[in-house]
């Protein structure tokens, strides 16, 4: 039973987590980039929405200035990339430096307490009556941001300028020969991934009922975590739809791993040597997978190449046949 209460808190949390996991996917992947901004924009809209709701503000209006923060984080990433040439990697770095003694300016403190504060969750259950517990108002708040959110990043990123953002992370070289402002696509996706992390970030903190300037750390090892387990254990079959749904769906099995082995006896303070192996574990897979796949093809290679060469010995005699003939001509 208590491995049963734990999966459901885990379930919550992995799809609140989701939304970060969306959002790294989106510069991991998209844009082809290690974003490490993320770290400080998810303590960022954590800390803002806290502020904001122990200041009297709907805790659902928050979400609305939790994005443009986060934005705001991207932009700062992207102008020192594209315009100072920063490398991606260290700007990001120093923006998430800097963001840590921006979120402790914006508290006041190290953290925020939410008790005796409405959050969504608890207008959900006030709503219903007190009929739900926190954990189940947590996940049903979580699935309707995350529906609302695959909805819109499938139908942006599908138009025009989505597609370049989209293009620019494959071959940056060839969308600027097109005419396309590659420092515009890069800054844009930025912005949009980092508002997405920091919406995570909020909905997290309002779920746990405090905002921390720590809560952020390792939530790139994390998104990245997630993103793997979610591409090497369901693929990308049906489209980018469906590859967004994998991604989520990888923050949940990541964060059923967690409770799991948490409940098994493991302690809390090695919870990042496990992420760590989980990563290594499961960037290693699809590895593996080539390895086997081009044993199998070197074992019906001999067939192909004694083809291959038959079909060269022939091609050799014709060309001696027909230098024969000229020679004779």
């Amino acid at each position: 039973m208590p491995i049963l209460f734990a999966m459901e808190g885990a379930i919550s949390q992995g799809v609140l987590w989701g939304l970060m996991t969306l959002g790294v996917y989106l510069t991991f992947r998209l844009l082809n980039v290690a974003d490490m901004t993320v770290d400080g924009s998810f303590a960022a809209g954590g800390a803002i929405t806290a502020v904001l709701i122990t200041k009297g503000m709907h805790p659902l209006l928050t979400i609305i200035f939790v994005f443009a923060a986060g934005a705001i984080c991207g932009l700062v990433t992207g102008f020192m990339n594209t315009k100072l040439k920063i490398n991606i990697l260290l700007a990001s770095i120093l923006t998430q430096i800097a963001l840590y003694s921006i979120n402790i300016r914006i508290m006041g403190r190290a953290n925020t307490p939410l008790l005796g504060n409405p959050t969504m969750m608890s207008k959900l259950r006030a709503l219903t009556g007190e009929n739900i517990s926190t954990t189940t108002s947590s996940l049903i708040i979580g699935l309707i941001f995350i529906a609302a959110i695959i909805a819109l990043m499938y139908w942006f990123f599908g138009t025009e300028f989505g597609s370049a953002i989209r293009a620019t992370g494959s071959n940056e070289h060839m969308v600027r020969a097109l005419g396309v402002n590659t420092d515009t696509t890069k800054i844009a996706g930025l912005m949009i991934s980092n508002g997405m992390v920091a919406m995570s970030g909020a909905l997290v903190a309002q779920s746990q009922g405090y905002a921390d300037v720590g809560m952020g750390t390792g939530t790139i090892v994390v998104g990245l975590a997630s993103i793997i387990i979610g591409e090497v254990i369901f693929g990308s079959h049906f489209g980018f739809w469906y590859t967004l749904i994998s991604v989520v769906l990888g923050s949940v099995i990541y964060r059923i791993i967690i409770a799991v082995v948490l409940q098994l006896g493991l302690k809390s303070t090695d919870l990042k040597l496990l992420t760590a192996l989980i990563v290594a574990i499961s960037l290693s897979v699809p590895v593996l997978k080539d390895k086997i796949n081009r044993k199998k093809r070197a074992y019906k290679g001999p067939n192909n190449e004694e083809d291959t060469s038959h079909n060269s010995d022939r091609y050799k005699h014709s060309v001696e046949t027909i230098s024969d003939s000229e020679i004779i001509k």
